[in-house]
């Protein structure tokens, strides 16, 4: 009687447990960013390449030419939440898709927002026509999608953001200052601007001696022109409509100057536009990586409360 006793017990308690783990699974799925062809693309096939853990879970992307969506949806289906889309970094030559990524919208989502990370192709002659707008060109399709899937996703059309980190972040501040300009074909004259902007530890200027080498090389070649290097600054391509943005940085980052975020901040505040930017003593690039879940989470989320995010 009391083996029984016991074994109820268990049962009961493993029935807890799984009922609590159904409430922290949230609904994902993985879907192509485009339903037909994809634009700007030579149509020559390159094999990507995944990284993997030991239980085949993606760290890593290299040599991306088929972009894809990955969609976290909160459990609340009571009230339209706020979207994110998320851009890993990687120096535009792979993209940390784990620490930059899913990890990333693993914790927003736990607070009530739908997020979407970005697979975006990266930079390459072979299978792009045109490899500077590429990545934009997947940023502003991804922007796109969310709205018009806002409906079937509870997503407020209103309440859409980007969060880019390192590379990923120069894509983001690319598609909160290029909203004007289409690179995709938008028949429905879809807004392609976010509504605000997240940048952490974020490649800004193709400037020499700013920018990111690395990066600035894979986006626009060796040797590129004068009017490359000005369009694709994002702190020269702000204006008074710029969404808002929130940068954060440690000022011994090695890999990415600081004086990125700070070029990017000044030019929004030249506008007027709303920002806030938070500087580390330490913590060089990546440092959110190596933070706990909240150090750097609780931030954003009082930044994006305070805009009505």
């Amino acid at each position: 009687m009391k083996k029984k006793s016991r074994l109820i017990k268990h049962q009961l308690t493993l029935l807890a447990l799984l009922q609590l783990l159904a409430t922290t699974i949230y609904a994902q799925q993985e879907l192509p960013l485009y339903s037909g062809a994809i634009p700007n693309s030579t149509g020559y096939p390159v094999k990507e390449i995944i990284y993997t853990k030991a239980d085949g879970t993606p760290l890593a992307f290299v040599k991306v030419s088929v972009p894809q969506l990955k969609v976290y949806l909160p459990e609340n289906k009571d009230s339209k939440h706020t979207g994110l889309i998320i851009i890993p970094g990687g120096g535009y030559r792979g993209l940390a898709w784990a620490s930059e990524g899913t990890r990333i919208a693993e914790a927003f989502v736990k607070q009530g927002i739908a997020c979407f990370v970005l697979k975006y192709r990266l930079p390459d002659d072979s299978v792009m026509k045109d490899k500077r707008i590429g990545p934009l060109q997947d940023a502003q399709q991804a922007i796109r999608t969310v709205r018009m899937n806002a409906g079937k996703w509870n997503v407020d059309p209103d309440k859409v953001g980007v969060i880019g980190y390192s590379a990923g972040g120069h894509l983001a501040s690319a598609l909160g200052t290029h909203y004007n300009r289409s690179c995709i074909d938008n028949p429905e004259k879809i807004s392609l601007r976010p509504d605000f902007m997240i940048l952490v530890y974020p490649v800004i200027s193709m400037k020499e001696g700013l920018t990111h080498a690395g990066s600035r090389t894979s986006l626009l070649g060796e040797h590129p022109t004068a009017e490359d290097v000005q369009q694709f600054s994002s702190e020269d391509q702000v204006d008074e409509k710029t969404p808002p943005a929130y940068l954060t940085q440690a000022e011994d980052d090695s890999i990415v100057s600081i004086e990125n975020s700070i070029a990017f901040y000044q030019a929004l505040a030249r506008k007027g536009v709303p920002a806030e930017m938070h500087l580390y003593a330490k913590g060089n690039h990546g440092f959110t990586q190596r933070l706990p879940e909240q150090d750097w989470l609780g931030p954003m989320l009082h930044w994006m409360r305070q805009l009505g995010y």
